[in-house]
């Protein structure tokens, strides 16, 4: 017959013993995978390069700039968007028109330019569309730039002033058409005018919202060129 006062000693007994295994193992497990890890460090690094990889055009340069443009022109946690004109880009980006204007080269694939009509700074309908689309193939990116331009006829103020209203058309399209709450903290303007970084005449070759019309150096800087940025600050 058993001792029923054994019983509650030997039920201890094994539990202790299942502890022990599963401690046991688990430290084997720890164990093994530390040894992987010495001894494949690069298969062990290999996903979080992956998570960490950004696409070619996100250099120094052009990262440098970038957060120059988000720190002056309202994207930095403040309370209202504003944007920057042609005396502010001069003083944050310190470079000249050609080496300001290459560092968007490479968004060709993901900017686009929208144009207007002389002295205009009303949208059409296939601005509406491009712009629309290029809104839409965001991919997680986190920052859509406006930049728009003036070409060299009228004045100076005048087409300063110009090119903030295309900025601003542009802007407050992407307000009405997508409703989004938040689109204050990612949209970054830039209105150039006529006297900072003058479009040359390769951006006709960029998707831009006249294709079917003729392109000249004059009808590319009536425009707004916009495009999200991949780059992680």
């Amino acid at each position: 017959m058993n001792d029923p006062d054994r019983r509650p000693a030997m039920v201890g007994v094994g539990v202790g013993i299942g502890l022990a295994l599963v401690a046991s193992a688990s430290v084997a497990a720890m164990v093994h995978n530390a040894k992987v890890r010495l001894e494949e460090p690069a298969a062990a690094q290999a996903v979080a390069v992956a998570d960490d990889a950004e696409v070619a055009y996100c250099t120094p340069a052009f990262k440098q700039v970038l957060q120059r443009v988000i720190n002056a022109c309202g994207l930095a946690g403040t309370e209202q968007r504003r944007g920057c004109q042609p005396a502010d880009v001069k003083t944050f980006a310190s470079i000249n028109d050609d080496d300001f204007n290459s560092l968007f080269t490479p968004l060709k694939d993901r900017g686009a330019v929208v144009m207007f009509d002389e002295n205009a700074d009303a949208l059409d309908p296939s601005g509406k569309e491009l712009l629309e689309q290029r809104w839409l193939d965001r991919r997680g990116a986190r920052y859509f730039f406006i930049v728009a331009r003036a070409s060299r006829d009228g004045t100076t103020e005048g087409n300063r002033a110009l090119s903030h209203k295309r900025a601003n058309s542009v802007a407050f399209y992407l307000k009405e058409a997508t409703a989004d709450p938040d689109l204050d903290k990612q949209v970054g303007m830039l209105w150039l005018g006529s006297e900072f970084a003058q479009l040359p005449k390769s951006f006709c070759e960029w998707p831009n919202s006249r294709h079917d019309k003729a392109c000249t150096p004059e009808a590319i800087n009536r425009s707004a060129f916009v495009s999200w940025v991949d780059c992680r600050l």
